[in-house]
């Protein structure tokens, strides 16, 4: 795809691999709405990047919040043409372990969260990233719109701790092949990156 006058949504997209993504695509040419919680960064990389960024406050998990972002994209720039999913949080915890100085099983809630932002997030976004790709006119290869998912290599070795982290990385590497022929029919592309170990804020928090 040609990047040049389409237009992108990232999530996650006002910190590491997210903004770095932001960065790429902006200086392809596309324009680019960050999806993120972070306001204050989220904003000073519009400040930083001018016109063709936009800033939309985002939990990717809320339904209206992502279709406000995708409003934001489709009535600014007139189309919604790639959605990136950055967004991701990461718990670190042993199925049973010391945290904050009590033993006991991992917490149920903290394993529950991680599910609704990473995995269920990410669906969220693809969904309706989707369907408003959907609407596009197809380009000459007959492409409406591609989506790109970020998993980890711990969707495939994980590590101690990283039990709530690798199923829901695990599971986003599950849906893509599914997702990616439900949507063919639509000249929708769907693919998941699988990233090995780099520096990120999400990183440093392990």
């Amino acid at each position: 795809m040609n990047l040049q006058q389409t237009t992108a949504l990232v999530t996650g997209g006002a910190s590491g691999l997210g903004e770095a993504t932001v960065r790429a695509f902006h200086a392809a040419g596309a324009n680019v709405i960050i999806a993120d919680l972070n306001q204050d960064r989220g904003n000073a990389l519009v400040a930083e990047l001018g016109y063709q960024v936009r800033f939309a406050l985002t939990n990717v998990a809320n339904e209206s919040d992502v279709e406000q972002a995708i409003t934001l994209a489709t009535e600014t720039f007139g189309a919604l043409h790639i959605a990136v999913n950055c967004a991701g949080i990461v718990e670190a915890r042993k199925t049973i372990g010391k945290v904050n100085g009590e033993y006991g099983p991992h917490a149920l809630d903290a394993f529950r969260k991680t599910i609704e932002v990473n995995l269920i997030g990410t669906f969220n976004v693809i969904r309706l990233a989707a369907f408003a790709m959907e609407k596009n006119v197809p380009n000459a290869d007959g492409e409406r719109g591609v989506i790109i998912n970020t998993a980890s290599v711990a969707a495939y070795d994980g590590q101690i701790g990283q039990a709530a982290y690798s199923a829901s990385k695990g599971a986003i590497v599950g849906m893509t092949l599914p997702i990616a022929r439900d949507l063919a029919k639509s000249g929708i592309r769907v693919m998941t990156i699988a990233p090995g170990l780099f520096e990120t804020p999400l990183l440093a928090s392990l």
